[in-house]
Parts: structure tokens; sequence; C-alpha cells
């Protein structure tokens, strides 16, 4: 997901196609996803035939029916994004929920994946015990997959060294020893992809991993009890339950931002100021609250909120715009859940 968006987040060209849809992981309900997808194509197809050169619309139009042609239904995760210009053809599954909707403009809406980084509910399990390790990628209360690559990794420090199995110390720096390759694989596998990692593993081996852990910033917690046997799915709950506590902590001290923020004059949440402010590359944190999207047209460099298609050219999602616009001039993005007391729907935090 961080790869498709770096490649994708900065592309600004005609006829940019973004299909977004909820998609079903499990039968018989991905067996639908195909018919959901065909009919947004279908959206796009009389979109395009209407805005633009029927030539080039056609071109695209195939485009977007090749990608859809490649993609195997039977994978799915909760969603899928689809972007097609003239120059890329190309897809990504998100573990997360999203808004349907087909969007043509001149970039591509990379706001649902933002959303599924920032809402930092992905994260690693690492399955350990004295005796072996597994590595699982997780999202929410969702199992992503179990990773494969060098694991699982089987102890074998037990077998060849008899005489520090002989007292507890020596017991202890084998258990170590083979933790820290267990580690160093784990790191090697998360490179492309770092997120934060917990251990499933009994408490006096959290306490040894994270001794020798190269990066223990990344170690977030622990869920209690040896979990060798257990599949991925009889996991996850006990994970997800540590995790929601961890990211709720998080959060909360990101919405005091806000408070101070207020304080010192530099809380922005008028559309047309927070839009000024970050195309003036003046923007630090943009808070939104979660399912909030709103259709917009500029207007002699004014946001002009609309609820309908009108006529001219209408910008699906003006947050979405401001998200990415923020991002290049290296600012963050807070998604909330309710209405705050200083805060409706948008926000954004200043620089100066």
């Amino acid at each position: 997901m961080n790869d498709f968006l770096k490649k994708y987040k900065d592309v600004k060209a005609e006829g940019c196609v973004s299909l977004i849809l909820n998609t079903h992981r499990t039968k018989p309900d991905n067996q639908k996803d195909a018919i959901t997808l065909k009919n947004m194509i279908k959206d796009a197809e009389v979109r395009l035939l209407k805005e633009m050169d029927k030539k080039l619309a056609t071109k695209l139009i195939n485009r977007i029916n090749d990608v859809a042609k490649s993609i195997d239904h039977s994978h799915n995760l909760e969603s899928l994004v689809i972007f097609v210009n003239y120059e890329v053809a190309d897809y990504t599954r998100l573990p997360v929920a999203v808004a349907d909707r087909v969007i043509i403009e001149d970039n591509f809406a990379t706001r649902d994946l933002i959303r599924a980084m920032h809402q930092e509910a992905g994260y690693y399990i690492v399955v350990i015990s004295r005796q072996k390790a597994r590595l699982l990628e997780a999202f929410n209360d969702k199992v992503v997959a179990e990773i494969k690559d060098d694991f699982p990794i089987e102890n074998n420090l037990y077998a060849t060294d008899k005489v520090k199995l002989s007292t507890a110390k020596g017991q202890d720096n084998l258990t170590e020893e083979f933790f820290n390759r267990v580690d160093k694989a784990v790191l090697k596998a998360i490179k492309q992809n770092p997120m934060h990692v917990l251990l499933a593993t009994e408490t006096r081996n959290f306490e040894h991993y994270k001794k020798i852990a190269d990066k223990p910033e990344l170690i977030i917690g622990h869920i209690n009890r040896n979990r060798d046997d257990e599949e991925p799915q009889h996991i996850i709950p006990d994970a997800w339950a540590e995790v929601k506590k961890i990211i709720k902590q998080k959060n909360e001290l990101r919405l005091a931002e806000v408070d101070n923020a207020i304080s010192q004059g530099k809380l922005l949440t008028d559309i047309n100021q927070i839009w000024k402010a970050v195309n003036e590359g003046r923007g630090q944190t943009l808070f939104v609250k979660k399912g909030y999207f709103q259709p917009a047209i500029i207007e002699q460099g004014n946001v002009k909120p609309v609820d309908e298609k009108m006529t001219g050219v209408t910008i699906d999602d003006i947050v979405d715009e401001m998200i990415e616009v923020n991002l290049s001039y290296g600012g963050d993005t807070v998604f909330f859940e309710k209405d705050l007391a200083t805060l409706k729907n948008i926000g954004l935090i200043q620089r100066y």
C-alpha cells in the first residue's frame, strides 16, 4: 500500500480515472464484486464519453476493462482501488471500507490509501515461543496475510548446544539468540512496509525479545500466552483489542494538538481558509472526520461546496485535494471519529 501510494500520489495528467469500491473476502459475496465493478465501469464510460473526445475516452475505457479482467476477486479484501490514465493501469486491494465512487480528474484519488495508512490500524504480529516463530500482517480485526518468506522459523539451537541447556542462564542465552535471529528476519520482511509490531507470546519471552530487538521502538506491546498452534483468525481478536487501546491513546494525544493550536491562534476550520493555507504550504496537520467527503467547484480561487453535480469543472472531493496538497508540502493527516466541541468535519493546524 505504501509503495502504491508513493507511485501515484504525485501524478498530474489528463484523464486520471479512479474507481474505488467495497469488496468482500469470502464466497458467495465476493462473486458479486465483479458485477459491482462492471456497473462502476459503465458509469465511468458514460462520464468519459460525455466529458472528453470520443477517441481518447474509448482508449481509457479499454484500459479500464483490461485491468478489470486481470483481477481475481477470490483474493479480495475489504475494498479495491483502480487507477487508470493514458500511461497508468494499476490496482490495489485495501483492508478498509471505502465510499464507492468514480472520480475523473487530473490526478488520482489517493485519499482512501492515505486514510488506510493514517488510521494506524495496520500492524504485524510476531507469534513466537522458544520453539518457533511466525509472522502475521493484520489490519484492524482482519488478517491480511501470514507472511511466509523466511517464516516459520524453527529453533534448532536447543538441539545443538547441550552445554548451555544445563543452566537457566544458558537457556536464556539460547532463547535470546533465537529471538535475535527472528527479529532480524522480521525487520527484513517488513522493510518495504514498516508498521508497528505486536508480540503474541508469554510475558517472559516478551521481555527477552525487547532486550535483543534492533528496533524496540516498533514493538508496541504483547498478548500473553503461547499461541504456536493457533490459527491467525483466532489470534487476531486479542491482538486487535490490544492495538485498539494503543490507537485510542495515540489519537487522544493528537487531538490534544487542536486545543493547543486554538490557544496559539493556529487552527483554521473554514474550508476556504484551509484551501488557501495548504496551497501556500502553511499546513502542518489536517484533521478530517472519517467519512467526510465534499464535492466542490473552485471560483476565483475560492471553494464552493456543492451537493450535486453542477455545470462546469467540479472537484469530486475537495478534501482529497487538500490532503494531497498538504502531504506534498510535508504535512500530515489525522482522521477522527466524532465531532469535537471545537471541530466538526475538518480543521487545519498551521505551521505559523
